[in-house]
């Protein structure tokens, strides 16, 4: 592994770079850094990637972020940068507190990632038991999402909602202010079986929470557990992902309050007896980045405007316990890289822990969209290899190709993107049947069995208010990568 060592350079707001250009400039108020951030020093092959990192951080585009590239079965590349919490935001006890530099082992609100990571080897474990089959209508294992056998809904089946062409709409935070003041899991559950659609079922792609919501919950209604337990016991364990869970504000231990429906560090509260096993400690929110200031509903949510650590971020979620089929994770990066690994490990046929079948992974991550044909890929990989050999400097990380590099052919598997809209994290080099996703909180993971590797990027970049999207830069990053790699040339 290259690992890159700490130093603390002078910086101020930094103005004119070219990552600021792109990504739009924050103000130097609210979000930027009143004092230096930790620098890393760039050295040996991956000195590039360095470089990139450090700039976002000075910009500032992030506060701080881990990035992890995994190649040939071992890391290559393992490092922390700037800040987990910004100087002079309150600190567990709510007091301002000084600032803490990015750790390795930092936890991660992983957002949306959650919904590959967890929610749909949960689900396809099941269709390996025979539970479940993916082009059964949703309407057979969940009646409710069909009360009134409605002709479209009756044709939404699994693989839409696993392939984001369900037709069904964004996502529930918007629809009135529920579950604010008390987690309210059973209402979430419903307002998604009933949300309308917003397109027809199987012809366009739109990325939905709400569809991993019903897979979460269907995923509950056969195997009788709650999703954290089910996943703890049948993903997260078997991998060895000992820092990955929910963090559901019922099953917190420790000196606490819950405000609302988050959790909040409470100095005040007298020692209580060891946690037990199906319970979290407090203990963890140490290690944990903030995301950001919960913004939702003023005037409704009691804890408006408190800096979020250890609750995810995601409303709807937030507003469901914690815990659901489209975010609630968290995580590092040595454990994301863990799960990586070992499943590039079982794609190519090596001995892995991972707890699916080669065959079902390799539905998982290739085409599944309605109407995918295997032509697809080729045909992509094509025009993105013409968009490129047009541009002057075809390595340079700060050009990208189109995404999705066919106009109207969004290429998705099971959860996994693999040429959409949201495909930025792939960069430039990576080819078009690599896959990955990532996350509204500022992280991201690529994978590319054609080398074996992995690229992870986890940042909490919402963490200073107008931060930009984190897909650039990790696709710049994961662009620096293939070329220090000498993986693919053009």
């Amino acid at each position: 592994m290259v690992k890159v060592s700490g130093s603390c350079v002078a910086r101020a707001c930094a103005v004119g770079t070219v990552l600021l250009a792109l990504a739009g400039t924050p103000s130097c108020g609210h979000s930027a850094h009143p004092i230096s951030a930790p620098s890393v020093v760039p050295q040996g092959p991956f000195a590039p990637v360095t470089r990139l990192v450090n700039d976002a951080v000075s910009a500032p585009r992030l506060p701080g972020a881990v990035v992890e590239i995994g190649h040939a079965g071992k890391i290559v590349f393992r490092q922390a940068f700037g800040w987990r919490k910004l100087p002079d935001e309150p600190g567990l006890d709510g007091s301002p507190a000084p600032a803490e530099p990015m750790t390795e082992d930092t936890i991660f609100d992983l957002a949306s990632l959650t919904k590959p990571l967890a929610t749909s080897v949960a689900l396809l474990q099941l269709y390996e038991r025979s539970l479940i089959r993916v082009d059964e209508p949703v309407q057979t294992y969940l009646p409710d999402f069909n009360p009134t056998n409605d002709p479209r809904r009756a044709q939404v089946t699994l693989r839409m909602l696993l392939t984001h062409t369900s037709g069904v709409g964004g996502d529930l935070s918007h629809q009135g202010a529920w579950g604010l003041t008390e987690a309210d899991k059973a209402d979430g559950i419903h307002r998604a079986l009933t949300a309308p659609l917003a397109f027809d079922p199987g012809k366009t792609f739109h990325y939905s929470d709400i569809n991993f919501i019903i897979l979460g919950a269907l995923i509950e209604k056969i195997t009788g557990e709650p999703l954290d337990v089910y996943v703890q016991d049948n993903v997260f364990a078997p991998l060895g992902m000992a820092d990955t869970r929910y963090l559901p504000a019922a099953k917190v231990c420790g000196p606490h309050q819950i405000i609302g429906t988050a959790i909040a560090f409470d100095k005040t509260a007298h020692a209580v007896a060891p946690c037990s096993a199906d319970t979290w400690s407090t203990d963890l929110l140490t290690r944990i980045a903030p995301t950001a200031h919960d913004e939702d509903t003023p005037g409704v949510n009691p804890d408006y405007d408190r800096l979020l650590r250890g609750t995810v971020h995601d409303p709807t979620a937030r507003r469901m316990g914690g815990v659901a089929g489209s975010a609630g994770v968290f995580s590092t990066a040595d454990d994301i890289g863990r799960y990586s690994q070992a499943l590039l490990d079982r794609l190519a046929g090596r001995p892995s822990l991972f707890p699916l079948k080669q065959s079902t992974l390799e539905l998982m991550t290739s085409p599944q969209q309605p109407g995918h044909a295997a032509a697809q890929l080729e045909a992509a990989n094509n025009a993105t290899r013409q968009a490129i050999e047009k541009t002057p400097n075809p390595t340079d990380p700060l050009l990208a190709p189109n995404y999705p590099a066919i106009a109207g052919q969004n290429l998705r598997g099971f959860s996994w993107d693999i040429d959409t809209e949201l495909s930025k994290p792939r960069g430039m080099l990576f080819p078009i049947g690599s896959f990955g996703h990532s996350g509204f909180t500022g992280v991201s993971l690529w994978m590319d069995p054609g080398s074996d590797t992995y690229v992870i990027v986890l940042a909490n970049v919402i963490h200073q208010r107008g931060g930009p999207p984190i897909v650039r830069l990790s696709g710049d990053i994961a662009t620096t990568a293939a070329q220090v790699l000498h993986l693919y040339s053009n």
